[in-house]
């Protein structure tokens, strides 16, 4: 998988360590970069490769992975997941079809930050599946057919 990474200033040290972590298990990294302050731009901008298929799914950090996960989930088409668990990791794609998980700097270690990420990127998402017509709701909703 082709794999969007970004994050803000303060969780440039797991961005990075996530940027050599991701290629160990098989998949291509583009790091979006850290510099920007605006946690918003940065997410905006995954969300958007992402939503256009240039990447598979995305990664995002800052210090409590709750606000890029929140900017990133205003892009039509991202569908962001701040996990924290194992169970969460395995049911963002399974059952939820989460393109883009984010993760918190200042609340997270970095080794549960790597099982975290290696779990969720081990599912895909399967729309027959008995979640298929509580996803598809939310994309109806999204395009604007309440």
């Amino acid at each position: 998988m082709r794999i969007a990474l970004g994050c803000d200033p303060n969780a440039t040290d797991l961005k990075n360590l996530l940027k050599e972590f991701i290629p160990t298990l098989g998949h291509e990294v583009t790091d979006f970069g850290s510099n920007d302050p605006l946690y918003a731009n940065v997410a905006v901008a995954v969300a958007e490769s992402v939503v256009a298929g240039d990447h598979d799914r995305g990664v995002l950090v800052c210090g409590s992975g709750i606000g890029v996960c929140i900017a990133a989930n205003k892009v039509k088409g991202a569908y962001a997941a701040n996990i924290t668990n194992i169970y969460q990791a395995q049911r963002a794609t399974q059952s939820n079809n989460a393109n883009i998980v984010t993760f918190g700097s200042q609340v997270q270690g970095p080794e549960l930050v790597k099982a975290l990420l290696a779990e969720y990127l081990r599912y895909s998402w399967d729309p027959d599946s008995r979640s298929g017509p509580k996803v598809a709701r939310i994309a109806e909703y999204e395009q604007g057919q309440a």
